[in-house]
């Protein structure tokens, strides 16, 4: 108030004027978003237009005859891509009439609309109370991430009918007015897909019993009227094949997401894996339709939806990867009491449903059961397990809050530039943290290799000249000490064996234990030292994509012999390609040393003793020695990866102002408050 009669003006002018910043941030903020989703879904339409006839809307060679002519001829199913119902054949088969170029594009850009809906449709079902910010946010991240989720990009790739079933179900129950509409519209879905059919009991256990009998009344509404109009393909479909069971490709394939499939890719079959599957379905879809019950009288609609969905892909006998979409909006549960577990429901969600099997986890072949099962793995924790947090808990809404340590001061005065990037004093969620960690190991093998246009042999030329560049700058420097040391090496069968098992075994070996013991003992300086290594990884994989280098071992003529991976056939055009999963050239900078410096910096910094810090900072010189003896690098790779790890420390100062320390809980700070009491008690009871 007295600031106000200062300045002559009324204190609710600031309020107002703070109101309107905010308005204008969050208008900004979801302009933002809705220019991302364009971009997605123009991207998404030009790759599937811009593919030539023949590898796009596969699926829909079924009403493609000879010389593009659109008919059918015979039953849908002579043609192996039709797997759907005989009812959705019959909806589709209007479709002969149209020119084939028009069927494309209008099939494209219809799907687009149905996606868009769906986005919009989704983000008005979130479970009240909404807030202004999430209302006004959310339509346009769900149309983003049905974008960018697999199931949404194979369905406008194929040409397939499966994000109609799910729409309908969701305007069923959030959009029509009344249970007949309602039930009608879901018996519609379960017509496309009969499976839906398991949201009938989810209706008539929540009260709405005449959507549940209009649902069953439509769906069998529906399929005679496809069995009057085309009797043969009816039986084939509901009798030969048991409820579509067969069609398509091969039940054990592992694009079916289903139970049955991942039962037949564990070797079971017969009689044992049929009864296997049908007691297994019948728990699960039980199970699944009674939290869904719950949930949905909590007043979590949309979750219940996605419970109930998620249960329909377990039970069904084939699930391919089109019809998965149920899973991602399960991505609406709230899971955990603490808000630094909020986020790994959705973010492993999101992984799951965006990115293939093979980046959520290793290649190793003990993983593969998971591997190959990871979207069905989803919809089984989404459908039975995972806890997700009821409206009446306390934690719903306020979760318990994180713990953040002071931001110790910075000598710059715009930094930190992200200051919402604060210190937590917990340790981050060690699941979460692990997918991320793989996730991100993942994409930076994946951008590795494409920085040679995604083949070793293609960069080659290119990065033999770089290293005839590198090795001129070395030899003006004089620094070019490659072929002394590696020939200096192979004379000592023991100096080579140490260098050779140091350069193999220890670059994973020594960051992963940093981190693990940083992860444990000390969190908050786990969070800044994985930042910086963060930054230092990425700016290195522009340097791999900018400046592609040969090693000395890759460069014949200069005679370095490759200790570690043995003597290569340079009569080979393509002898530099000891693996098709790596890059050979990306060697500037060189992540070995760079790791391994990162690792020592680290390990000063933190160590509490001398000698701690000592041994530390003798990896990186181990390491450096190591890269050169054996042939694997230049010397100036090393000061290359010197670069990116200084680079990333300094932009995690930047972004997020000095390395903070550790303080204590508030118990703690209360008896540290106490304890200069002490000294003075103990006299004066000696007294």
């Amino acid at each position: 108030m007295a600031n106000a009669e200062h300045s002559g003006r009324p204190a609710g002018a600031f309020g107002a004027t703070a109101v309107g910043a905010t308005r204008a941030r969050l208008h900004a903020a979801r302009l933002g978003l809705w220019a991302v989703a364009a971009v997605l879904a123009v991207r998404q339409v030009a790759v599937v237009l811009s593919t030539p006839r023949g590898e796009r809307l596969t699926d829909l060679e079924t009403w493609v005859g000879q010389n593009g002519v659109l008919h059918v001829k015979g039953s849908l199913y002579d043609s192996t891509r039709f797997t759907g119902t005989p009812f959705g054949g019959l909806v589709l088969k209007p479709l002969t009439r149209a020119a084939e170029q028009a069927l494309g594009w209008g099939w494209t850009f219809g799907s687009l609309l149905l996606v868009v809906a769906l986005g919009l449709v989704a983000a008005r079902a979130l479970p009240e109370p909404v807030t202004r910010r999430a209302s006004l946010l959310a339509a346009p991240v769900a149309i983003s991430l049905l974008m960018l989720s697999l199931p949404v990009r194979n369905a406008l790739w194929l040409g397939q009918t499966s994000i109609l079933p799910v729409l309908l179900v969701l305007c069923g129950c959030f959009v029509a007015r009344g249970e007949r509409t309602s039930g009608v519209l879901i018996g519609v879905a379960a017509a496309f897909q009969p499976t839906v059919l398991l949201f009938a009991p989810l209706l008539w256990f929540t009260g709405r019993r005449r959507a549940a009998l209009s649902t069953g009344l439509t769906f069998l509404a529906c399929t005679l009227l496809a069995w009057a109009a085309m009797p043969h393909d009816s039986y084939t479909y509901w009798v030969h094949h048991m409820a579509g069971t067969g069609l398509g490709g091969k039940a054990d394939d592992l694009a079916n997401q289903s139970l049955h499939g991942a039962l037949l890719r564990l070797g079971l079959s017969g009689p044992l894996e049929i009864g296997l599957f049908l007691a297994l379905g019948a728990a699960v879809a039980v199970l699944g339709v009674r939290r869904a019950v719950l949930y949905a009288r909590d007043g979590q609609l949309l979750l219940a939806v996605a419970i109930t969905g998620c249960a329909a892909i377990a039970v069904s006998p084939t699930t391919w990867q089109h019809q998965l979409l149920w899973v991602l909006l399960a991505v609406v549960g709230r899971v955990g009491r603490r808000a630094s577990d909020r986020l790994v429901w959705p973010v492993a969600v999101v992984l799951v449903m965006t990115l293939p099997a093979r980046m959520m986890l290793p290649n190793m072949a003990a993983l593969y059961p998971l591997r190959d099962n990871v979207v069905l793995l989803a919809a089984l924790a989404a459908a039975t397990v995972v806890p997700f947090l009821s409206r009446t808990s306390p934690y719903f809404y306020r979760p318990v809050p994180t713990e953040y340590a002071e931001q110790p001061p910075a000598r710059w005065r715009r930094v930190p530039l992200v200051p919402f990037l604060r210190r937590v004093l917990t340790r981050p969620n060690l699941l979460l943290e692990l997918l991320l960690i793989r996730v991100t190991y993942a994409a930076y093998q994946q951008v590795r290799l494409a920085a040679t246009g995604g083949t070793n042999s293609g960069g080659r030329a290119r990065a033999e000249a770089h290293g005839h560049q590198v090795l001129d700058i070395e030899r003006f420097l004089h620094i070019d000490v490659e072929h002394w040391a590696n020939h200096a090496v192979v004379k000592v069968d023991w100096l080579r064996n140490f260098f050779d098992f140091y350069y193999e075994s220890f670059h994973f070996v020594v960051p992963l234990s940093v981190l693990a013991l940083l992860y444990w003992r000390r969190p908050v300086d786990y969070r800044w030292a994985r930042s910086a290594l963060g930054f230092a990884t990425l700016l290195a994989l522009v340097g791999f994509w900018l400046y592609p280098l040969a090693p000395p071992r890759l460069m014949p003529h200069l005679g370095i012999i490759d200790t570690v991976h043995g003597v290569q056939d340079f009569s080979q055009p393509d002898y530099g390609t000891l693996t098709a999963l790596t890059n050979q050239y990306a060697a500037m900078p060189s992540l070995h040393f760079g790791w391994s410096l990162w690792c020592g910096l680290v390990i000063a910094i933190v160590a509490p003793k001398w000698w701690m810090k000592a041994l530390g900072l003798l990896h990186p010189l181990f390491t450096v020695s190591a890269i050169v003896a054996t042939g694997n690098h230049w010397v100036l790779d090393a000061v290359g990866g010197a670069v990116v790890v200084a680079a990333g420390f300094a932009l995690t100062y930047a972004l997020q102002g000095p390395r903070g320390r550790m303080t204590s809980t508030p118990a703690a700070r209360e008896e540290d408050a106490a304890r200069p009491l002490e000294p003075e008690r103990e006299r004066a009871a000696g007294a």
